[in-house]
């Protein structure tokens, strides 16, 4: 079993920075694939990116590319996501996922193959 715990979202003006990050408890050598995701009111969940770090393998959805990064530490224990640039539309509450599965880049930023989620973390951009 594996338990994730998001932090670090908050309010920030358009055009600033975030950084949110996930932490990881349990068995975390079993899971193989990570990810964050994204729901705004009223909107389906959007995967946002994603990482296999044994193919030191990310994904990103065309909307954040090139603004957003997602790395992890060593220790497999937290997983991060730095947001620069932030948009109004980038406002949504923010989950991180982890999977048991080497997940390909079909499957990284689709939210099926996951099996363990974080509790989200809130993130609001003002124009």
């Amino acid at each position: 079993q594996v338990q994730l715990v998001d932090s670090g979202g908050g309010s920030v003006q358009a055009g600033g920075s975030l950084s949110i990050s996930c932490s990881a408890y349990g068995y975390t050598d079993g899971v193989h694939s990570w990810g964050w995701f994204r729901q705004a009111p009223g909107k389906e969940r959007e995967g946002v990116a994603g990482i296999v770090p044994y193919y030191t393998r990310t994904i990103y959805a065309d909307s954040v590319n090139g603004r957003f990064t997602i790395s992890q530490d060593n220790a497999k224990s937290t997983l991060y996501l730095q947001m620069n640039l932030l948009k109004p539309e980038d406002t949504a509450m923010y989950y991180c996922a982890a999977s048991n599965q080497y997940l390909s880049n079909t499957w990284l930023l689709t939210g099926v193959r996951y099996g363990y989620w974080g509790q989200g973390t809130q993130v609001n951009v003002s124009s």
